[in-house]
């Protein structure tokens, strides 16, 4: 906790979120006075990463040559781009350094490996460094409590939506759909059960590295709209294969990253999925764009499979509520479709929307929890939930890093 003379210095926070998909710097400007704990969102900013910062972080999601040398560089290299997006906003809203009280810095996860017996986690994006160029102090580094106190360090921000929730009288979802897919369960008032949250597998991830491997030489990174995704057809089998997956069946609590979830992951399962599919039906499947397995069609069973994932963790918690999808996969149509007609079946009847329909931009909605966490650091708030965690107990997340 921080002494009441620095935090009465400045009146805002400010949340700064790097996720999975590696596209950008998410910035919150965020004000906490005004009611209790509950937000106020002021303004917020948003810097995409040009291809060689993302490749620079996609490239250590994975083992590879002179990592280390390379991970710190680029640790440095991201404080310097975070610190140069917080100056933006300061200047986009006629702000000092002298009216922020802290940044609540996520960082940029390269790697989370949460069970063993030597569980870590690790997020670049150097807070002393992030401090000392902005003039401003940071909160930072808050999955290591949690995970030293038995947890998965992950997820942290259903904290947060249980804060946006707290007077919500039905069951909830937040479902955030990065690199990662997460959810959030906020049970209705009254029941007797715990707030839940954990990563369902992935998001965009799996989705964006597929078309990128078969656009190299188009411009966009990612499949707008799922427009690619829809002119394929979904491959039952391998679909059924890609929901066999360990984590996708492990119980919660439980996180992943990209270090899981990744190209290769992928390509392994397309050599197991053609090797069973020669052996069971006497076919010889060379290539990946032959007619019985194509490039697109297994694109089309990606969304399937992100869209199946997700829809069967809530299900499996409450056959009916509201779910409030956030995330870059929210502006994917063709995942919320998806999303949508496997939600409302005879088993399951679920309203869906996005955040907006709360007033709540959710492209911002996970920099906001970083400013909470920060709020929270300074105020001595437990912020993690074990029930989601799974951590022997509750504490406050995060370390302080002043200029």
């Amino acid at each position: 906790m921080i002494n009441n003379e620095t935090v009465a210095q400045g009146k805002y926070y400010i949340g700064l979120m790097s996720g999975t998909s590696a596209d950008g710097i998410d910035l919150a400007l965020v004000d906490f006075t005004a009611n209790g704990q509950q937000p106020r969102l002021v303004a917020s900013f948003y810097k995409s990463y040009s291809a060689k910062i993302a490749d620079k972080i996609t490239s250590l999601y994975q083992p590879g040559s002179n990592e280390i040398d390379r991970a710190f560089h680029l640790d440095v290299e991201l404080a310097q781009l975070f610190s140069q997006a917080v100056n933006v906003l300061l200047n986009q809203e006629n702000l000092t350094p002298k009216d922020i009280i802290a940044i609540g810095n996520h960082g940029q996860t390269i790697r989370h490996r949460p069970t063993g017996d030597t569980p870590y986690t690790l997020q670049i994006g150097c807070c002393q460094t992030l401090a000392t160029l902005t003039g401003i102090r940071v909160v930072g580094q808050f999955r290591r409590k949690d995970m030293a106190l038995g947890g998965q360090g992950a997820p942290l921000v259903p904290a947060f939506h249980q804060l946006l929730f707290a007077h919500a009288v039905e069951a909830n979802f937040v479902v955030n759909v990065g690199g990662i897919a997460n959810i959030t369960f906020l049970p209705e008032q009254g029941a007797d059960k715990a707030v839940l949250g954990f990563d369902t597998g992935p998001g965009n991830a799996l989705l964006d590295d597929w078309f990128t491997k078969h656009h190299s030489s188009s411009d966009d990174t990612f499949d707008k709209n799922g427009a690619w995704a829809i002119t394929g057809q979904v491959i039952p089998l391998l679909l059924n294969q890609l929901m066999q997956d360990d984590y996708i069946n492990s119980a919660a609590p439980k996180s992943t990253g990209r270090e899981y979830f990744h190209l290769q992951w992928l390509e392994q399962q397309l050599t197991a999925f053609k090797e069973e599919t020669s052996s069971q039906h006497d076919l010889v499947i060379d290539q990946v764009n032959e007619t019985v397995l194509n490039a697109v069609d297994i694109q089309a069973t990606l969304l399937a499979f992100t869209a199946q994932s997700i829809s069967d963790a809530i299900s499996a918690l409450t056959p009916q509520g509201k779910v409030y999808l956030c995330g870059g996969g929210v502006h994917n149509s063709a995942l919320v479709e998806a999303l949508k007609s496997r939600l409302n079946t005879s088993d399951a009847a679920f309203e869906i929307n996005t955040m907006q329909a709360l007033n709540i931009d959710g492209d911002i909605l996970e920099a906001m929890a970083f400013s909470w966490l920060a709020y929270a650091f300074d105020q001595g708030l437990d912020s993690n939930l074990p029930a989601v965690t799974g951590a022997s107990a509750s504490c406050t997340l995060g370390s302080t890093f002043f200029p």
